[in-house]
């Protein structure tokens, strides 16, 4: 059976994201997963890898399924490292289960499935002229998922709502907030699944999952 390496910039195993991938694989792959914090505790993770000022913030699950707030900067050579790992293993596909850019990640012969170069496109292209809205985990992130989407100076609708912390009422809040300014919302974390997308289109206004989506598109190269 092929191997698609799976790398969370938080804790594996990820038992809520990685069933949703594996609906679309349909057992024609099996998924080995790593984590850039596996190993480390709570307090260490504060100490190292917390954002500090102007440092691109990111947020994701703990192995106890609690969220801890990270730097992208603070985090890239553990991430390479794990990326240079998998590869020697023999991993000819890699998915960064994770929706912040990074940039001058690298591979040297396998594929690596960067979720922020394909979403962005794709959602643009399915949307066409309709009114995009953007819910993401931390208001912190407005900017950056805004330029993402849209490009440097440009505005979109944004909620945010913790895919690790989030209740149904906030997620239900953030719909009603983006309803009369979005034609389709976009769940812009790895991290949210399909109950928190249900809660955010219960204003009418459809709500993809962005990981719902790479695990359709990924799930045609295997």
């Amino acid at each position: 059976m092929k191997k698609i390496g799976l790398i969370t910039i938080g804790q594996s195993p990820r038992s809520d994201v990685a069933p949703i991938i594996e609906k679309y694989l349909e057992g024609r792959a099996e998924l080995l997963q790593s984590g850039v914090l596996d190993g480390f505790t709570p307090a260490q993770v504060r100490e190292y890898y917390s954002p500090q000022e102007g440092e691109y913030v990111l947020t994701t699950r703990m192995a106890d399924g609690t969220a801890a707030i990270i730097s992208r900067e603070r985090i890239k050579t553990v991430l390479q490292g794990k990326i240079d790992a998998m590869e020697a293993a023999g991993i000819r596909l890699i998915l960064l289960l994770c929706t912040g850019v990074f940039p001058e990640l690298r591979t040297n012969s396998a594929h690596l499935l960067e979720p922020d170069r394909i979403i962005p496109p794709v959602v643009q292209a399915m949307i066409g002229k309709r009114r995009l809205g953007l819910i993401g985990p931390l208001p912190e992130q407005e900017v950056s998922m805004v330029e993402k989407f849209a490009g440097p100076g440009t505005s979109l609708p944004f909620a945010a709502v913790s895919p690790y912390t989030g209740t149904e009422a906030e997620f239900r809040a953030a719909a009603s907030r983006l309803k009369d300014v979005a034609d389709v919302i976009v769940l812009d974390c790895m991290g949210y699944v399909e109950q928190h997308r249900i809660w955010a289109a219960s204003e009418g206004v459809p709500a993809v999952l962005s990981n719902a989506l790479i695990g359709k598109l990924m799930a045609e190269m295997v």
